[in-house]
């Protein structure tokens, strides 16, 4: 596979993904904080909803992988299996027992306890559960642990101890596995035991092969982002502009993706409070020229000003529409976290009305999950026609996290 993402608008040939598994089945409300969570899932229905969402973007993607089933692949191979565990284990510190235990899996259930976690045996029936090992529940949200960058990744450094083996199996996966053999560049946050640089994918978006727009929220800092620029330079990345960010430090403000998505050529989905510079939340958006040698911080009006200076002129649709309550409500529930499968093609929850409608009043046609499924519709991907697709997603965005936090591109066609 040729790692290729230079747009977050480009058609999407393959994407990275996880069903949730039984990590998402054992959390209980004392676990939720801990976990990031605001609340439990109810799994079954949660899966059912993931595997309608695979099906929605194999309408245009060629492949799409399973972050578990690569994991499995590259830890049939024992060398690799026993380098795994052995940095896993220094840097979590496992004991002697579960390493032992973790050595004696073959490679699908340890693939799955991985990310699952191992529940102590010892648990009685009302007591609070303990762990052997913690599951990751967040694993199905793919797009943190990893960014592809043009023809390179870049493997994040994960802001809380509750995601970083996340981290860790993507980028063992993006080391070892065949299909990744010719990646170009790895950035690698997670090289050290330094914490105090971190980074997470939603807060980091490809809106040109040569500009990345980044985050600067409460998962990323700036030294980080400053890391970031430094390093895509050493490594030849073409990128030559970052434009950072600076967001509201709030939990419905978790990343950049939340309140800022690219939906087309010339249009993009905005929570206006934050993102307009008049809102009342403004962003703060500085820009960072990586063709200097020195790495600064240079001020802007706005981040759709930013954009424009770059050549990219795009048109705002409010998440919500044009109410405030609309918008704090909808934003919440990740109206604004598109994922765009071609250019004018885009996912979102259908529990987002106000914003589907903004999306109609731009041209959007708005077609339902069942009506692609069923057949009763169909994408006209060869036109130019737009489209919005209202996914289910019930019990997922519970999780708090939209389409695009659900998905991490590997491959999308230039534009």
């Amino acid at each position: 596979m040729r790692l290729n993402v230079t747009s977050e608008i480009g058609k999407l040939k393959s994407v990275l993904v996880h069903l949730p598994g039984r990590e998402i089945d054992v959390m209980v409300p004392p676990m939720m904080t801990q976990l990031l969570f605001d609340d439990i899932l109810y799994g079954q229905v949660a899966r059912e909803e993931h595997r309608r969402f695979q099906q929605l973007l194999r309408f245009v993607a060629q492949n799409v992988y399973d972050i578990q089933d690569l994991l499995e692949e590259i830890l049939e191979d024992d060398d690799v299996k026993l380098e795994v565990l052995r940095d896993l284990g220094e840097r979590n510190k496992f004991g002697r027992k579960l390493q032992a235990r973790l050595r004696e899996e073959p490679a699908a259930g340890l693939a799955e306890v991985l990310i699952g976690g191992i529940p102590t045996e010892k648990d009685g029936a009302g007591e609070l559960p303990s762990f052997d090992l913690l599951p990751v529940p967040n694993c199905f949200f793919t797009r943190d642990p990893q960014v592809v960058v043009g023809a390179g990744v870049v493997v994040c450094g994960m802001a809380t101890q509750a995601r970083r083996r996340e981290a860790l199996l993507s980028k063992y996966v993006f080391q070892h596995h065949p299909k990744f053999r010719d990646c170009k560049f790895r950035v690698d946050f997670m090289a050290g035991r330094d914490r105090k640089r971190t980074i997470e994918g939603g807060d980091v978006l490809v809106a040109r092969r040569d500009l990345l727009i980044v985050g600067l929220s409460e998962r990323t800092n700036r030294d980080a982002i400053t890391e970031l620029a430094r390093s895509l330079r050493e490594v030849d990345a073409g990128v030559s502009t970052i434009i950072a960010v600076e967001l509201p430090k709030q939990r419905s403000f978790m990343h950049l993706d939340t309140v800022f998505t690219f939906t087309s050529r010339d249009e993009c989905l905005i929570y206006p409070p934050v993102i307009l510079p008049s809102g009342r939340q403004a962003a703060t958006v500085t820009e960072i020229d990586l063709t200097k040698k020195d790495v600064r911080f240079a001020p802007r009006k706005s981040l759709l000003a930013a954009l424009r200076r770059k050549g990219i002129d795009v048109d705002p649709i409010y998440c919500g529409g044009k109410k405030a309550i609309d918008q704090q409500r909808e934003q919440w529930t990740d109206g604004a976290n598109a994922f765009t499968l071609a250019p004018g093609i885009v996912m979102l929850y259908e529990r987002n009305v106000r914003t589907a409608e903004e999306l109609a009043k731009h041209g959007y046609h708005i077609v339902y999950e069942d009506d692609l499924l069923l057949g009763r519709a169909e994408l006209e991907t060869w036109t130019k026609k737009k489209y919005a697709i209202q996914i289910q997603g019930h019990e997922l965005s519970r999780a708090r996290g939209g389409p695009r936090c659900m998905t991490m591109p590997l491959e999308r066609e230039d534009l």
